[in-house]
């Protein structure tokens, strides 16, 4: 296992997360849903807890114990006052090694998985990402639903769910991440001495950090092109347009590609496509780019909901200002604004403790260390105009692009 801790001076929180190399992807074999069902049984007892046990252990501590489920991770984290930090600790990684999955408790979660399943589909707006990646990347284990669907979480077993759970939540999957107002040495010893008491961590050919998909040329993931168009019979229009864009391992094509989104359609409200689509015309309720990136491949998507008469108009303006970036290079003045923007934004993420500790872990378990901030600023200050101009190119090219509309 893979540890990491950082000090916070001058905080009463300390924040803490264990990252699991296991997620959606990873369900061939089990019944789709596995890895997000686990997730939810995971706080349904261990040999020394029980369910009640587990849930009111922070609680009553004033803080706070959650979980998340990606295509490619569990994490487990926690929020605690520091002097409460090795009690999330323990507890933390006695869910990763001590759950037994109950039978009446899974039964009952069963159910409020279902109930958010169910939920999930009724909000047009979150499902057509689900969609949308489904059509993408058809007959891959990436294409699969995070929640599962009814019929195959309803499949799941308690058994299947210990087979899933002491198949990757195993040392060489794992990243510990802590960020406290504790001295860093004191903090990565007591970290070390917590996790080398629940597993014998010696090395092993996968704890290297790097995921096993990038050793090697790993296989290229296929994609499909489509444009649909599906009658949902809603009062507002969602649509997507996106398609494959480069993997976590990319180097630079990462970075600039992150850079592109951020341009394109950010969380500031002068991004290209918020300008005109929202602020200046009004034509959308929301319109945000997105860029998720895999051990092996990525997804790029540009999402918004309108009324009908609009969604013409919308998708007329995304192609125009596509092909502008496609067609020439943006000034230095344009590229100095956008990454001085994305630094800010990173430099503001990574004051908030929880997400600091978070994105720590997503580094550490993904390339076996944890980038500085003068490393990443670097980076992306090396993205050119003519970088743009390429990425551009590659993820907006004829044939590439794929759209899906639900009416």
């Amino acid at each position: 296992m893979m540890t990491y801790a950082v000090r916070r001076a001058g905080k009463a929180v300390a924040y803490c997360a264990l990252h699991i190399r296991c997620g959606t992807r990873n369900e061939e074999g089990f019944h789709g849903g596995i890895a997000h069902f686990l997730e939810h049984t995971l706080f349904k007892g261990t040999r020394r807890r029980t369910a009640a046990s587990i849930s009111s252990r922070l609680d009553r501590l004033g803080g706070e114990l959650n979980a998340y489920t990606t295509k490619e991770e569990i994490v487990l984290h926690a929020t605690v006052l520091k002097e409460d930090l090795d009690k999330a600790l323990d507890l933390i990684l006695e869910l990763a090694t001590e759950a037994t999955f109950p039978d009446d408790e899974v039964e009952t979660e069963r159910g409020v998985v279902i109930d958010e399943i169910i939920s999930y589909k009724d909000n047009p707006a979150e499902d057509i990402y689900d969609t949308f990646d489904e059509m993408l990347f058809k007959g891959h284990p990436l294409g699969g639903r995070i929640l599962g669907t009814r019929q195959s979480v309803s499949k799941i077993t308690p058994e299947e769910l210990r087979r899933f759970y002491h198949t990757f939540f195993v040392p060489g999957n794992m990243a510990l991440t802590v960020v406290a107002d504790i001295e860093e040495k004191v903090l990565e010893r007591k970290v070390r001495r917590m996790a080398d008491s629940r597993y014998k961590t010696g090395k092993d050919e996968r704890q290297t950090g790097k995921d096993e998909r990038t050793t090697g040329h790993p296989s290229p993931v296929p994609t499909q092109v489509f444009n649909e168009t599906v009658n949902r019979r809603n009062h507002e229009v969602n649509a997507i347009v996106g398609g494959p864009a480069p993997s976590l391992y990319d180097g630079k094509d990462r970075i600039t590609a992150a850079l592109l989104m951020n341009l394109l359609g950010g969380p500031a409200s002068n991004s290209i496509l918020g300008s005109i689509l929202r602020e200046k015309n009004g034509w959308v309720y929301n319109v945000e780019c997105s860029y998720t990136q895999y051990s092996d491949t990525g997804i790029f998507t540009i999402a918004f909901g309108c009324d009908k008469p609009n969604l013409q108009r919308c998708l007329d303006c995304i192609g125009r200002e596509l092909g502008k970036l496609q067609k020439k290079p943006l000034s230095e003045a344009r590229m100095r604004a956008a990454r001085k923007q994305l630094l800010g934004q990173l430099a503001i993420a990574s004051d908030n403790g929880e997400a600091q500790c978070l994105s720590m872990g997503k580094s550490l378990l993904s390339f076996g260390r944890v980038f500085s901030f003068a490393e990443n600023k670097a980076a992306v200050e090396s993205v050119t105009a003519e970088d743009i101009q390429k990425m551009s190119l590659r993820l907006f090219g004829e044939g590439t692009l794929s759209s899906l509309v639900f009416l």
